[in-house]
């Protein structure tokens, strides 16, 4: 790991061609890490131990250690200057942070000791009380510049608004903001009050300039778009170092979402690069930013490093999480609630008409959500990984039917778009493919033997209680559905492009147990929402 580790930082130390007056510094980063504390598959969910026997693990808490300290010694061995950011969003997505609440995102990223953390929204999963629950458990600045927490009595004085680093001789200033929309994502609270981003970073860079700050970079929790607009529209920002979107770039890989570094030019000519390392502890992201004299910018450069088998997990941190994982199994035999019967969730049944499972599982998505006026719940067939016996239902049967940590996502598309869906979702019936979709406050029929772009037929809605009204085609309509889909993954395209689209929501099956626990005991139905010709 080291050697690779130095061949990158050397590689991009040919291309900066800095002089000898210049200053370099060296970015390490991560983003929405989600309590990965444990290695992922290439799935991003626990990886089990005959993918680790096989060498297909990625990331982890204890690959991450590896990674930053190997190439933060390195780099500083060498008389580099260096520093190590996260851009938030630690908690929320593993049953590491179900079980322990942020203590033990605390406990690893305190051994790490970045430069600063700034808040990402699911830090606000548990209120303001969570959050403070983990400051008291950390000594590294945590930073987020656009948030006013000083009525709260919880985390008044807590998180700093900016930080200034002394870096090998130069002052580093790290500014922040959280996405506004946090009040809709997760649980702040009335008592912390939310600044524009762009204006809070405005003033911060002010701020900096005149205490004589010339390097200032801005880590933040808004989503790539966001930040490609706060590149363009925020003079002084030297660099932007993102989350929140899960966006992977790269110097290198054909199939990137974009390049690492995206370059935004500003009205006044300067060029800002914008980078960010995906999500779920697989990358680390190492960003090359050289200045001259004056702190101007003259080259950026680096890239995201993948953290595969071929980087050696910290054995000392990769036994605490062993440690750990202890009571997790104990979590999945939790037992939820009971079942008067076996509810269905085989392959057979879900991936070719109305299921069970499929059921249980759209009710429970549109019921978490419909508060927020979502009336339409989509979910994949293939997603829906097993069935449940009649009698006790544990946590661990409930993580047996959705095992993939896939989250609530809510977005909001046309009527026409929805039909493109469903047609998705019936175009690989007689391969058994997963698309099939399972459905909520929508009933639709199909016919397999119809041409293509006309098997699916009377799409009706839910208008209230029990009446239902044909899809509009123009209407725009919110829905719930797994961040998979929403991406894209099972043929599900049309949904890339939605609008108002939030896809790190809670997970599925903690969704699921929810639901199924306020229902005691719970009775699996069918109701002939999808009806096959």
């Amino acid at each position: 790991m080291k050697n690779r580790l130095l061949g990158s930082a050397a590689a991009i130390a040919l291309t900066a061609g800095a002089a000898q007056a210049d200053y370099t510094l060296h970015v390490l980063h991560i983003n929405d890490f989600h309590s990965r504390i444990e290695a992922v598959n290439a799935f991003d969910s626990t990886c089990s131990a005959e993918d680790a026997a096989e060498n297909k693990c990625f990331g982890g808490i204890a690959r991450v250690a590896t990674a930053v300290n190997e190439l933060r010694d390195s780099l500083t061995a060498d008389g580099q200057n260096v520093i190590f950011v996260d851009a938030g969003d630690q908690f929320q997505g593993s049953l590491m942070y179900t079980t322990y609440k942020g203590a033990v995102e605390a406990e690893f990223m305190e051994q790490l000791q970045p430069d600063a953390m700034v808040l990402g929204n699911h830090e606000f999963d548990d209120g303001p009380e969570g959050l403070a629950s983990f400051l008291d458990k950390v000594t590294f600045p945590v930073i987020s510049g656009n948030l006013d927490v000083s009525q709260s009595n919880v985390l008044a004085g807590r998180v700093q608004n900016h930080v200034v680093l002394e870096v090998g001789g130069e002052m580093i200033g790290i500014i922040s903001v959280l996405a506004t929309d946090t009040v809709e994502t997760s649980s702040p609270g009335p008592s912390v009050i939310f600044q524009d981003e762009i204006d809070s970073l405005k003033a911060d860079v002010a701020t900096l300039e005149a205490e004589g700050v010339t390097k200032i970079i801005a880590v933040t929790h808004v989503g790539f778009t966001r930040d490609l607009e706060i590149a363009a529209a925020v003079p002084g920002i030297d660099a932007v170092v993102g989350g929140h979107s899960h966006t992977y770039l790269s110097a290198t890989d054909p199939d990137r979402a974009g390049a690492y570094p995206t370059w935004v030019s500003q009205e006044s000519g300067a060029m800002v690069p914008v980078v960010q390392a995906y999500a779920y502890s697989k990358y680390l992201g190492h960003l090359e930013l050289t200045f001259a004299d004056d702190g101007s910018l003259i080259h950026a450069g680096g890239d995201t490093i993948l953290l595969d088998a071929s980087v050696t997990p910290d054995p000392a941190i990769e036994a605490r999480v062993a440690e750990l994982a202890g009571p997790i199994e104990e979590l999945k035999a939790t037992i939820i609630g009971e079942t008067t019967e076996a509810i269905d969730g085989s392959r057979e049944t879900c991936r070719q008409g109305e299921c069970q499972m499929g059921n249980l599982v759209t009710d429970a998505m549109l019921d978490r959500v419909k508060d927020q006026g979502v009336t339409i719940a989509i979910t994949n067939g293939g997603g829906l990984r097993s069935s449940i016996d009649a009698g006790e239902v544990t946590m661990g049967e409930a993580l047996s039917v959705l095992p993939f940590q896939n989250t609530l996502s809510t977005f909001t598309v046309t009527g026409e778009v929805l039909v493109a869906a469903l047609e998705n979702g019936v175009s690989g019936l007689e391969d058994g493919a997963g698309r099939f979709a399972q459905v909520a406050g929508m009933k639709y029929t199909f016919d397999p033997a119809q041409p293509v772009g006309s098997r699916v037929s009377e799409v009706m809605i839910v208008v209230g209680g029990d009446a239902w009204a044909p899809i509009d085609p123009a209407t725009e309509y919110m829905v719930v559905s797994n961040n998979y889909m929403r991406g894209g993954g099972d043929g599900y395209r049309m949904f890339v492009d939605a609008s108002n689209a939030y896809d790190f929501g809670p997970d599925l099956a903690d969704v699921m147990a929810e639901h199924l626990a306020k229902a005691q005991p719970y009775t699996p139905y069918l109701d002939g929402r999808i009806t096959r010709k």
